[in-house]
């Protein structure tokens, strides 16, 4: 799904208008398509009641072609108003002749009791009143019936579904600032492509589960194709992950090496080597300080061992001559996990990254803090490497305060990709995934289970676990972000609970997220 502003959104259906899809075939494509996917998620269930909330732009219209469809099949259906159409509009014309009702409830106050009775009715509301150029706030009357609505259906003892039809009424679908009116949104349906503002905060609070239809877009449209931003499919991560032979052996999955750990951090190792494993990699390859080896080794038998020249429970810079030694074999390596930030290992840190074959790198956790403690630090470390900083670390590396970061997360994720030369993973609610030759993937997922000590770990032993059986890092960082935030998801799920859940439970989910 490609990731766009309002402003390349417009610019893709004007261009999809002249080429001969017109615009009355993409709101027939997008209604049906709506339709499609509420008779998909909703049409088992009973009664069939649906309530459009219709504004008077294309959202509207996209609502009042779903209606029609859905009443072919069986549903009830009403469309209210709440801004006027022209009374010659074929699309109410086809809702009325289906057997649908259309009530004008624009004159508010004055509409309150009928919006009241249709609220209670329905089992389903589909809101299609503001579309994807609004901009806030909303003008009056509108906002007072919005809140009106709200409030209503907040006081009903068994609440409606709420379907929005390509947004939420009152979202900003550039900034993802949310009217206070808004409703919020059990599913939101989008069309031809995601709405950036859709993916940021307070926006994607209202969104519900998010579902994409197509709109008939002519193939090979340059507008639409010149977008280098997409949001992460799980059909696209289907589609690289590696083939598993039956007459394979572990040499054809690789070798990942992963220098991780310290006296107070030895778990971050574990969880990172375990993760590397749990996604295919053949071989892993734990290089960890000589004090936590005991401690750790009973923890992932099947890994080879390096036990680091260390001091004071951390990785010594004289471990470099054992790490030279160590580098014929792997295909990919992760440092950072649990290293702590002890200047022996900042200077071990600097001499690992001096070194002419290194396999390709990811470079997680302290190994971010410590390379950046030195000074021009992005001219050391190998060119298109991949970074995985969580919007602290961000901070610490660029000195841009994090509500900033936050603010902009897709804007600052690729302007330091390209500065750097680098494949930067920036963490959090919706992660992004930049590429510095300009491709960039954004993941659609804010779970609270990822948000627990030892994720980011496991996250960086799935993308060096993939780069090692032979991905490219872009791809393996952005497939792996999925993969990890899809585990969240299942480890919350077997536990009933997202507080509950445990990073090496992350980990162990991992096997089911590939097998399904």
């Amino acid at each position: 799904m490609k990731y766009v502003s309002v402003e390349e959104m417009i610019s893709i259906e004007k261009a999809a208008n002249g080429a001969g899809h017109s615009y009355e075939a993409m709101m027939e494509a997008a209604g049906k398509g709506l339709a499609d996917v509420i008779q998909k998620e909703f049409g088992h269930l009973s009664p069939k009641m649906i309530t459009a909330l219709v504004g008077s732009g294309n959202n509207g219209g996209d609502a009042l072609v779903a209606l029609d469809y859905l009443l072919s099949r069986g549903w009830q259906a009403s469309a209210l108003l709440f801004r006027k159409r022209s009374p010659q509009d074929p699309l109410m014309e086809r809702v009325r002749n289906n057997g649908g009702t259309i009530l004008d409830c624009s004159e508010f106050p004055q509409s309150r009791e009928s919006v009241q009775q249709e609220l209670v009715k329905a089992n389903f509301i589909l809101d299609g009143v503001l579309g994807t150029g609004i901009r806030l706030p909303i003008r009056e009357p509108l906002d007072d019936l919005l809140g009106f609505v709200k409030e209503e259906l907040d006081g009903l003892r068994k609440k409606p579904l709420i379907i929005a039809v390509d947004c939420p009424s009152g979202i900003d679908c550039d900034s993802g600032e949310a009217a206070q009116t808004c409703l919020r949104a059990d599913l939101t349906v989008t069309m031809a492509a995601v709405k950036q503002g859709l993916l940021r905060f307070p926006a994607y609070d209202y969104v519900g589960k998010l579902q994409f239809v197509e709109i008939g877009l002519p193939d090979g449209l340059p507008e639409m194709g010149n977008i280098k931003r997409e949001v992460i499919e799980a059909e696209w991560v289907k589609q690289i992950l590696p083939e598993r032979p039956l007459n394979a052996h572990k040499g054809v999955f690789g070798t990942a090496l992963v220098i991780a750990g310290s006296v107070n951090y030895p778990g971050a190792a574990i969880l990172a080597g375990k993760s590397a494993y749990r996604i295919g990699a053949g071989l892993v390859t734990m290089a960890v300080p000589k004090t936590i080896y005991s401690g750790v080794i009973g923890n992932i038998p099947e890994a080879t061992w390096i036990q680091l020249d260390d001091l004071d429970g951390a990785i010594s810079s004289s471990a470099i001559e054992q790490i030279k030694e160590a580098l014929e074999r792997p295909t990919a390596c992760l440092i950072g996990p649990g290293l702590g930030t002890n200047y022996c290992s900042r200077d071990f840190l600097k001499k690992v990254l001096r070194l002419k074959n290194l396999p390709p790198l990811v470079l997680d956790a302290d190994g971010l803090r410590l390379a950046a403690s030195t000074k021009d630090w992005p001219g050391t470390i190998p060119a298109k490497s991949v970074l995985t900083p969580h919007p602290g670390e961000m901070s610490y590396l660029t000195g841009i305060p994090v509500n900033e970061i936050q603010g902009d997360r897709v804007g600052v994720a690729e302007k330091y990709a390209q500065e750097w030369d680098q494949i930067l993973v920036l963490k959090g609610a919706n992660t992004v995934i930049a590429d510095p030759g300009g491709q960039t993937k954004i993941l659609e997922a804010a779970n609270p289970a990822l948000s627990t000590a030892g994720s980011g770990d496991v996250l960086a032993g799935i993308i060096t676990g993939l780069i090692a059986q032979g991905i490219s890092p872009f791809e393996a960082a952005a497939g792996g972000a999925w993969i990890h935030a899809r585990a969240g998801t299942i480890a919350a799920e077997q536990k009933a609970n997202a507080a509950a859940v445990l990073a090496g439970e992350i980990s162990d989910a991992i096997g089911q997220v590939v097998s399904d």
